[in-house]
């Protein structure tokens, strides 16, 4: 599993590397033509044939613009484009005004980028989890580390206490709606 995080790290940060070389109009070309505006180059490529990817999902939903807007600031939507697999869990706009006021817009601010990647990195985990497969498990290692914990409760199923609102398969993985948002364990 430690090879798990340091390819995902690896990933991180050769996405970063990638996303802050581009032209910032390029980016803005290949991302029209409808939905939320991805800011990395690589998660905007507009293809109408293949199944579209977790990131290209996100954006094109109208119940998740907090959630892209925040893994633009981090600098995530590269690694959510990339093949995976993965599984994300995705906070609805909802889930996001569930939080203190005030706490998106400061996990926004540039100076808070390290800290809403380690948010956002615990919404993500290596592999594809259907609801089937998590039924079965009690905890799942997300991409910082630390597990949540998986509760069953009749035919639903919750992680961290959050509800699976819904779940859609992606190109590289699949995203299962959540209404909360999962903050990672203080270290």
């Amino acid at each position: 599993m430690k090879n798990v995080h340091f390819f995902i790290i690896v990933m991180l940060a050769g996405s970063l590397l990638f996303s802050c070389s581009q032209d910032k109009k390029s980016q803005k070309e290949a991302a029209a033509g409808g939905g939320q505006e991805l800011k990395d180059l690589q998660a905007a490529i507009k293809d109408d044939v293949s199944k579209r990817n977790i990131v290209q999902i996100a954006a094109a939903s109208k119940d998740h613009t907090t959630l892209v807007a925040a893994v633009n600031a981090a600098g995530l939507a590269g690694v959510l484009a990339n093949p995976g697999p993965l599984t994300v869990f995705a906070p609805t706009n909802e889930a996001f005004d569930k939080l203190p006021e005030g706490t998106v817009e400061n996990l926004l601010k540039p100076e808070n980028k390290t800290k809403l990647a380690q948010i956002i990195t615990y919404h993500a985990a290596a592999g594809t989890y259907r609801v089937k497969d998590l039924k079965k498990l009690k905890t799942l290692d997300m991409a910082t580390g630390a597990d949540v914990t998986i509760e069953v409760k009749g035919d639903d199923v919750y992680v961290n206490g959050g509800k699976i609102l819904g779940s859609v398969e992606a190109s590289n993985g699949v995203v299962h709606v959540i209404d909360v948002v999962l903050l990672p364990p203080e270290k």
